[in-house]
């Protein structure tokens, strides 16, 4: 009895994330007043494309898209910008001084994820806001290399000074 109340409350919790209001277009709270409120992005990914994939396949599948990318540069040392949580947060929370935290259900992330009732824990170490443009100069500069490839990658003595000085990865 007890498991078949466990997978009425999972089923039920699955068919929640899954409901029409998490399907439509980026809402607002006066827009769908069932569903979450669902922040617009501040940027786009290209011109070309808003974001890295369509919507409706980012509110499917983000979560192994995240932990892809997490394995490729964990594991490869590989990284790109197309599913990095890095540049989700860059595109979609704001930089205002006054922009909601991940604790605030108006938070890009926390939004869907409250209403899912759903934890995350990324922001543990993660940054919940844009990263700020001192250190996206210092990783885009040739003078710091970005491993892209299974060949590791070599710093200099200077450059791992730079980078414990800057605090690059401590965010």
């Amino acid at each position: 009895m007890i498991k078949y109340s466990l997978i009425i409350l999972v089923f039920s919790l699955l068919l929640g994330v899954y409901s029409p209001g998490m399907a439509e277009d980026a809402t607002t709270a006066e827009d769908n007043p069932s569903g979450p409120f669902i922040p617009k992005a501040q940027r786009r990914y290209s011109e070309e494309q808003g974001c890295v994939e369509p919507t409706a396949e980012m509110r499917a599948n983000h979560m192994k898209y995240i932990l892809d990318q997490r394995d490729e540069t964990v594991h490869e040392g590989i990284r790109t910008r197309q599913h990095s949580l890095e540049e989700c947060i860059n595109c979609h929370v704001s930089d205002a001084p006054d922009a909601p935290r991940i604790d605030s259900e108006k938070h890009f992330c926390n939004s869907c994820h409250t209403y899912a009732a759903v934890n995350i824990d990324c922001f543990q170490c993660h940054a919940d806001r844009p990263v700020k443009s001192r250190f996206r100069s210092l990783s885009d500069s040739s003078k710091y290399p970005v491993k892209t490839s299974a060949q590791p990658a070599t710093l200099t003595p200077d450059q791992l000074q730079v980078l414990a000085k800057e605090g690059i990865g401590n965010e």
